[in-house]
């Protein structure tokens, strides 16, 4: 079995979901594979909440979120999201093929051309143009063969995995709610955040548990727990998977007895539901063009290729040795940006990554893989990976303001206000550039000459491909040198398409 689209989107998570809408909505022909049974990753089968980080205005996680029923931060409602995701996603016409596994890549040199996939009937093939990797893991690009990098510098630990879980019966008047490490309602006659340090400390709590983490949800009597924690677990390691989900379903019971006995509004609380899998914050990082640091984070770096505009939330990383926050306290940032940069692997041409893998340091990492700011680059790449099939071009050559130029369409802000004005004042002027160098390849299409008519043509139904640039240009500069100083009406127009090409 094989088929063929114009692209693939490997992993229905929130990234994943937004690529494969996004590339659709532009018209090419889209497939997600997902190994799960239902769509919608963490949002669905990883229970995680409440969708946290921020960016611009104007990007589909506005959609997305009116999409699931959320107002304000709460955790939304699980079985909702799994109904209302297929449908959307099946609106748009997309393929999807569930229960699929990514067990390799169709590679021609550098090139990827396809998927091999285990599926229901065996192991299969499928081919795409552009290919996306959401997997979170940057599977299908370590199947590539793509750099990539884990971990912290010193020792390369990861953050811990969790279950997230969440309670019924609860006194939602009554109840503690904690966002975070740090929390100063008082328990006991102490700080929450201390009370629970100390239930650490006895024994009370798991070792790798120093605060527990309740967040409100959309249904009334429920509270969202994100506490447990497994230490050193490699989120790509089958072993090391099977050994947290022992140890983390253990401390649901403490954690739960804790709440129980200890915490106002929760002493009749139930276990209403937990997540199918693990939440894994960290594993493979595909190293691309550019990496994202940890100064373009505190600083709000700007990039003229931006794709996602004042990506916004704190350097969370969870302690990869014990409990509580790595640094003491998770770090702010100033509002950043993500250039498309980041979303290109080195060594590896037909491939756009988006998501947690995408191209940063260890700690730039920790603030962008939220859901509110992934969901944003899972757009940006699906309007790439779309770009690149309609104008006939691997990511790599792509230019950068025809994604912004469709995203700034769909309502995205990309820019701060004068940015703004230079983005369009520079698109004016690339616009009179293009509309110049069309009139004059018209010309040489007409001119009977082989040498240049014929590559003339095909840039033009091609519809000015980047890739049949390459050609044109090389079949102008022959022309003008045969014939660049014969008098004819061709000969001041060789050398102007030349500075016109490259330009745009």
């Amino acid at each position: 079995m094989s088929t063929s689209y114009d692209v693939i989107v490997a992993g229905g998570g929130p990234a994943g979901l937004a690529a494969a809408v996004s590339a659709a909505r532009l018209g090419v022909k889209t497939a997600i594979i997902e190994k799960n049974g239902i769509l919608g990753g963490n949002l669905t089968s990883g229970h995680v909440g409440p969708i946290m980080g921020g960016t611009s205005k104007g990007t589909i996680t506005d959609e997305i979120l009116e999409l699931l029923g959320i107002k304000g931060f709460r955790m939304h409602d699980v079985e909702r999201a799994k109904k209302v995701i297929p449908k959307w996603i099946h609106k748009e016409n997309i393929d999807v093929y569930l229960q699929s596994q990514v067990c390799d890549c169709i590679m021609e040199q550098n090139q990827i051309k396809g998927l091999k996939v285990a599926g229901k009937n065996g192991i299969y093939e499928i081919y795409g143009e552009i290919i996306i990797d959401a997997t979170g893991d940057g599977f299908v690009s370590y199947c590539a063969k793509a750099p990539y990098e884990k971990g912290r510098p010193e020792d390369r630990l990861m953050q811990p995995v969790s279950i997230m879980f969440t309670l019924s019966n609860v006194d939602t008047v009554r109840a503690v709610f904690c966002y975070g490490e740090e929390c100063s309602i008082p328990v006991m006659g102490m700080r929450y955040d201390e009370f629970c340090q100390k239930a650490h400390d006895e024994g009370i709590l798991p070792p790798n548990v120093s605060v527990v983490r309740l967040y409100p949800h959309v249904n009334n009597g429920e509270v969202l727990c994100n506490t447990t924690q497994a230490n050193k677990i490699d989120g790509t390691y089958e072993p090391d998977l099977f050994k947290a989900e022992l140890e983390l379903r253990d401390q649901m019971d403490l954690i739960i007895n804790f709440l129980k006995k200890y915490i106002p509004g929760y002493e009749n609380c139930t276990l209403k539901d937990s997540a199918d899998c693990l939440g894994v914050r960290e594993t493979r990082r595909i190293v691309g063009e550019y990496i994202l640091q940890d100064e373009d984070l505190l600083s709000g770096r700007r990039f003229e290729d931006c794709i996602v505009h004042k990506a916004d939330f704190v350097v969370d990383i969870h302690n990869p040795t014990g409990g509580g926050q790595a640094e003491g306290t998770a770090k702010k940032v100033k509002p950043y940006d993500i250039p498309l940069r980041c979303l290109i692997p080195l060594n590896v041409d037909g491939l756009i990554t988006t998501g947690r893998c995408i191209s940063g340091t260890h700690r730039a990492h920790a603030s962008y893989r939220v859901m509110k700011i992934i969901m944003p680059l899972g757009q940006a790449a699906g309007v790439a990976a779309a770009l690149c099939v309609k104008n006939h071009v691997l990511p790599r050559k792509l230019p950068y303001k025809q994604v912004q130029k469709v995203l700034l369409d769909l309502g995205v802000e990309l820019f701060d206000s004068k940015e703004t004005k230079n983005y369009n004042q520079s698109m004016e002027e690339c616009q009179m550039t293009s509309t110049e160098l069309v009139k004059i390849v018209e010309k040489f299409a007409q001119s009977g000459w082989d040498l240049i008519d014929v590559p003339s043509k095909k840039w033009l139904e091609a519809k000015n491909s980047t890739d049949l640039s390459a050609e044109l240009m090389k079949a102008i500069e022959q022309a003008d040198k045969e014939c660049g100083s014969c008098g004819c009406e061709f000969d001041p127009l060789y050398k102007r398409a030349l500075v016109l090409l490259q330009s745009v």
